[in-house]
């Protein structure tokens, strides 16, 4: 089979991991690949913009944003003469079956081809103008054009997938360009109005809004009365009462009045001149939001859905799809459905049905939005009411996000009138009554912060603990605790609920909520930390990869993890690295000589760099030296060996967007359930995660029986799926396997 790959419409960070997926799964099941240049205006041209792909036409781009293949808008495309025009190119071609990344105006012009198809070839061949010996002879007139669309856009406005390729850069690159903002805006006490890219889609204000925290956000999918301006000013003025010294306000490009005029930055500046007496600052993003190396998520994300992608087109179905991401998992969805809702979205819109169009956004969407409203709407009870307060602590190690969860439970608390204490160095503090009265503007720049700013360091809880933690609980009148951490917290947890028959006063609600770079924890598909924590090593990665490009050299990059290997196999995928070393594997030394020589062979076929990602206890007796002069006695002379121990380097810097998105939604949820605990006079102890895009609740012993304390793991980990794919892409060539 022939397949051509293409991308079209407006570029996407992650279009590159992508086309190299598409082009390496499929060369590995024996399919021939075209790259097709300049989207569906190459198409319809021919000629030199189909250029066969081999293994190595898609290397080396995984950090490059854009698109290696370019992409148009084609004008000429839009006309039946023109999709005819490019029928008889790709026919003539010998192609079958085409994926095209991009968005709703590209999918929307595939699905017209596909069931223009059979129309376009009997023109052609009354006409003479294409040779049916390319496909068969006569009978190829009567089979389909075989069509998989992959959703490429920013705006993560297609319906049938959770997000897009590209939109988790974008996201990324807004709440940088917040952070820095806010700062500026802090020193000086000024407003500034954001205005973001979405065309009619809210989804990059929304999130970069949690993100960010900021003050409010204007989309089009929500209808604003005549009055929006009146609210928008007394939530600004609220926040500058309660000690806020600056505001953020952030509006979607595509934002319209109650009457369906665009909204302008130009009309809230002086809306807040005129009713505040303030001089706004006005900044568009505008194309920086496309621009820039494609995140960690990004490139995890695009591979997989690359691989889901050739697996469709080498099956049975010839009905056109779109292969998206939903609840974490790779699902065709018919093409028809996904161009004409994602169209209905729009109209819907345009008609003023604003319910409609959120429904139709999906749930994640309208979750995002009404957290944004209780955080934009939310300030401290003047008065709270006597029922004892709610405890938050950090436990260590630390991880990036764990400020956002604590700042949004401490928030949502509060707006219900609770009152709400830190507990300063995690169950350390705890035992010594080191307790923090957090006030509501305590938090107020928590969100960009790395670590943790109640304090977090590893802490066992020995038997003589247990009293003064007692005391100290019944001393602050605590009577619910949210414990935010790894499984050395979820530990402790249970070293308190085990004492509870001893020590009565033990018995409180506690919540364990996810915090660990590892993802390695009971109860959720996602810890809060682990996205940042991949992102810095990726960075670092790519840095290396400039370093050493030019010579023979292999890089081992150690990574944290503990006994998990998440970091490794998701940092490989998203590296291009040709080995992943994880504890999962059960490595011996057989095995490692068995990757040791397919390595040596890419250096053989032309590679000059080679990138080995191994976990930190990959093998139960063998370091990171070990592997190295392994490696270095086995190389044969292709290549060199060097180490790269990231360490710590992992916890550091901001969290991501999706930590802070991720983590303020298991603050708000952790609170309300810790309230609804207490008020119900419940004293369980659970687990608050993320399972299939839902936030979720498992009571605490029937997490802990999923814990493998051997390994420090999950008995099951839903992403050790991803092996298969990291082997394939890893190859030196199609088809090689390790024991040939």
């Amino acid at each position: 089979m022939r397949i051509g790959i293409l991308t079209s419409g407006g570029d996407a960070p992650g279009m590159n991991p992508a086309v190299r997926a598409v082009t390496r799964c499929a060369l590995d099941r024996g399919m021939e690949v075209i790259g097709i240049h300049e989207g569906w205006q190459g198409v319809l041209e021919g000629g030199d913009r189909f250029e066969p792909f081999n293994w190595r036409s898609a290397g080396g781009v995984l950090q490059f944003g854009g698109t290696i293949l370019g992409t148009a808008r084609s004008e000429g495309f839009r006309a039946v003469s023109g999709r005819r025009d490019a029928a008889r190119n790709l026919f003539n071609a010998g192609i079958e079956g085409l994926v095209i990344i991009g968005g709703d105006g590209s999918l929307t012009g595939a699905l017209a081809l596909h069931r223009e198809w059979p129309d376009h070839l009997r023109a052609l061949a009354a006409d003479k103008a294409i040779d049916l010996n390319k496909l068969g002879g006569p009978s190829a007139l009567e089979k389909p054009l075989r069509i998989v669309g992959l959703p490429g856009s920013i705006d993560n406005d297609l319906f049938g997938t959770d997000t897009s390729i590209g939109s988790d850069t974008a996201l990324n690159t807004i709440v940088e360009a917040v952070d820095r903002l806010s700062s500026t805006a802090d020193s000086h006490g000024r407003t500034f109005v954001v205005e973001v890219m979405g065309r009619r889609c809210g989804y990059l204000a929304v999130m970069s809004a949690v993100a960010t925290g900021a003050d409010w956000v204007l989309i089009p999918e929500e209808e604003l009365d005549p009055r929006w301006h009146y609210r928008m000013v007394e939530a600004l003025q609220r926040g500058r009462a309660a000690g806020r010294r600056h505001d953020i306000i952030l509006f979607a490009e595509g934002a319209r009045h109650s009457d369906g005029l665009p909204i302008r930055a130009e009309t809230i500046t002086e809306i807040l001149k005129a009713r505040m007496g303030v001089e706004a600052r006005v900044t568009v993003l505008g194309h920086v939001q496309r621009g820039g190396p494609p995140t960690a998520q990004e490139r995890v994300l695009a591979s997989r859905l690359g691989q889901a992608a050739v697996e469709y087109l080498a099956g049975p179905d010839p009905s056109p799809v779109m292969i998206g991401m939903v609840n974490n998992r790779c699902r065709p969805v018919p093409l028809e459905e996904v161009v004409r809702t994602s169209q209905a979205i729009n109209s819907e819109i345009d008609q003023g049905h604003f319910e409609q169009a959120l429904a139709l956004r999906g749930r994640g969407f309208s979750d995002a939005l009404e957290l944004l409203k209780t955080l934009t709407r939310a300030e401290p009870r003047a008065e709270t009411a006597s029922r004892g307060r709610i405890a938050i602590l950090t436990g260590g190690p630390d991880a990036p996000g764990m400020n956002t969860v604590v700042r949004t439970a401490l928030r949502t608390a509060m707006n219900e009138g609770w009152d709400v204490v830190g507990v300063r160095y995690g169950f350390d503090g705890l035992c010594k009554g080191d307790i923090w009265n957090l006030e509501w503007m305590d938090v107020q720049s928590w969100n960009s912060l790395g670590g943790s700013e109640l304090g977090a360091i590893r802490y066992q809880v020995q038997p003589d603990d247990l009293p003064g933690i007692a005391r100290t609980l019944q001393e602050w009148d605590i009577h619910g605790l949210i414990a935010v951490g790894g499984l050395n917290t979820y530990e402790q947890v249970q070293t308190l609920v085990g004492a509870r028959d001893e020590h009565p006063a033990l018995r409180i609600p506690i919540l364990c909520a996810p915090a660990s770079i590892d993802n390695n924890l009971p109860g959720t598909q996602v810890s809060i930390g682990a996205d940042t924590a991949l992102n810095n090593i990726v960075e670092a990665v790519d840095k290396i990869k400039y370093t050493a490009g030019t010579s023979h050299q292999a890089f081992i990059i150690e990574v944290m993890g503990r006994r998990c290997g998440y970091l490794a196999l998701a940092s490989g995928i998203a590296t291009g690295a040709e080995m992943e070393l994880l504890p999962e594997d059960n490595a011996t030394i057989e095995t490692l000589l068995r990757d040791v020589e397919q390595l040596r062979e890419g250096f053989r076929r032309g590679k000059k760099l080679g990138m080995v990602v191994m976990s930190e206890n990959a093998f139960r007796y063998y370091d990171t030296d070990f592997v190295r002069h392994v490696m270095e006695a086995e190389a044969d002379g292709a290549f060199e060996v060097r180490t790269a121990v990231l360490g710590h380097l992992q916890r550091g810097g901001v969290p991501s967007a999706f930590d802070r998105v991720e983590g303020s939604r298991l603050g708000a949820h952790a609170a309300r359930q810790i309230m609804s605990d207490i008020s119900a006079r419940r004293t369980d102890a659970n687990v608050i995660g993320i399972v299939d895009q839902e936030v979720v609740v498992t009571p605490f012993a029937e997490a802990m029986a999923q814990v493998d304390w051997e390994n420090w793991r999950p008995r099951e980990q839903d992403w050790l799926k991803w092996r298969a794919l990291a082997d394939t892409l890893a190859k030196p060539g199609p088809g090689w396997r390790k024991e040939s």
